[in-house]
């Protein structure tokens, strides 16, 4: 909690305070305006000699403690003193009671006396200097008047009251100490908890409108990241019977799919780059230029990926000299498709190549090279690249890690590459716009609304 808000609430605990012992001290100033004057029916059959007397004794009480009220805001009376009107007030009227009073009357009026420090402690809200001051103010007077008035002695009248009202006195002190000192406590608590939520809706307000920028801008940066990918349509055009499901985790992504044409020749690839977000769509950039730049340079697709994993390992200054650099890279299953000829070429780094004859129901894979990206790999690797004849029908696929690796929000299971192709043996009757639908509905129901843990890519193609 910042100094500033200890400093309000030290301020703000005192007027809270105030205001709440002021509401209280009202109502008790209107609870002895309204019966003070009508207990005198008790004072005519308790000692009726001296009832005229005692009336006059508390209507002035009563009118005291009324003018204080109506007048306590023009002549800025402060709470302390308000409620001494009628409890200074009625303590010297019983004072000047005790003392013409025998001793039968004494032992029942003691409950009097009772009533109002019981009152005291119940209703009053200040410090106990201001008890102390009512409880001995009427100390020295019920002396006075027991000396002047009363016939009694001081043992009479401590055996038959005295010492009673003397202990509830002290109790009362200790009493109205406690409360005093516990609705402090409890403001100040319930003013601290008010500030800390404040603090705390206050950092909920920034980090809203910070989280609203970070999103605005992951939202600019899928827009840019968006128009590197290749558009669908050109995929389309020249695959007609194919598809690219794309289903990032985040709003930008580590994967991406990769198209081209090159003379007679198309170049298709699932990529995965390291991680997934903001961190993933930045790799995803920097392949996606490497990749252009070496399939312009080359079309053998060994040569392509030997170029890609220099290209990716030189811009992340990746080398064992240099123990500060990134193991940042990526996966991928490249093609080359001679599509008159029905004749794929492929290489990989770490992603295979799945192939599903016409009236098959085996999924064919062709292993990719165990070697990533950049990263760890030594800057010459070599990626084996396969060459596969196809017949009309035929449907092949690539795809990145993360459809396989979904888990089930039901189970908590992983879905597995085992149970992946079996369901794309079981969608091989569909067209390939269909059977993207289809994956697409059936992995949503899979994760039963729990969170996507990776970025999804599955590229279908039927020649």
């Amino acid at each position: 909690m910042s100094s500033s808000t200890k400093i309000n609430i030290n301020v703000d605990w005192k007027s809270e305070l105030n205001r709440i012992a002021t509401k209280h001290h009202i109502i008790v100033c209107w609870v002895a305006i309204i019966l003070n004057p009508i207990w005198f029916v008790a004072d005519y059959f308790t000692i009726p000699s001296y009832w005229q007397i005692f009336f006059v004794i508390r209507l002035s009480v009563t009118a005291l403690t009324l003018i204080a009220v109506i007048f306590r805001k023009k002549i800025k009376l402060s709470t302390e003193v308000l409620i001494l009107f009628p409890f200074l007030g009625i303590s010297l009227q019983n004072a000047y009671m005790w003392s013409v009073m025998d001793v039968p009357t004494l032992q029942k009026h003691a409950f009097a006396y009772i009533a109002l420090l019981i009152g005291a402690g119940m209703l009053v809200l200040w410090k106990p200097i201001w008890t102390i001051l009512i409880v001995g103010i009427s100390l020295v007077m019920n002396i006075l008047f027991f000396q002047y008035n009363s016939t009694l002695s001081s043992q009479e009248i401590l055996i038959n009251g005295g010492f009673l009202v003397l202990t509830v006195g002290i109790i009362s002190i200790v009493l109205i100490q406690s409360r005093y000192v516990l609705t402090k406590k409890e403001i100040i608590a319930r003013l601290a908890l008010a500030a800390t939520n404040e603090q705390l809706e206050i950092q909920k307000t920034l980090i809203e409108i910070k989280n609203k920028e970070i999103t605005d801008s992951i939202n600019y940066a899928q827009r840019i990241q968006q128009a590197i990918l290749p558009d669908k349509q050109d995929i389309y055009t020249s695959l007609p019977e194919s598809f690219a499901l794309y289903k990032p985790k985040d709003i930008v992504s580590g994967d991406f799919y990769f198209f081209a044409k090159k003379h007679n020749t198309i170049f298709i690839a699932a990529v995965d780059c390291t991680g997934h977000g903001v961190p993933g769509a930045f790799m995803s950039m920097i392949a996606s230029e490497k990749l252009n730049e070496a399939v312009g340079q080359s079309s053998n697709l060994s040569e392509i990926l030997r170029l890609l994993n220099y290209g990716i390992k030189t811009s992340l200054k990746q080398s064992e000299q240099n123990e500060e650099s990134t193991r940042d890279g990526l996966d991928l299953a490249l093609c080359s498709i001679d599509n008159e000829n029905r004749v794929v070429n492929f290489t990989g780094a770490n992603r295979p190549f799945w192939i599903i004859k016409k009236g098959s129901k085996i999924v064919e894979e062709i292993k990719a090279t165990k070697k990533a990206i950049g990263g760890f790999t030594e800057d010459d690797q070599f990626f084996e690249s396969h060459e596969i004849s196809l017949n009309k029908g035929d449907t092949f696929y690539l795809c990145t890690d993360g459809y396989a690796d979904t888990f089930n929000g039901e189970t908590g299971k992983k879905l597995t590459t085992k149970k992946f192709k079996e369901i794309i043996v079981e969608i091989q009757d569909l067209s390939m716009s269909d059977q993207e639908n289809y994956l697409d509905i059936f992995i949503e129901d899979w994760k039963s609304g729990t969170e996507q843990i990776d970025d999804i890519l599955v590229i279908g193609i039927r020649l």
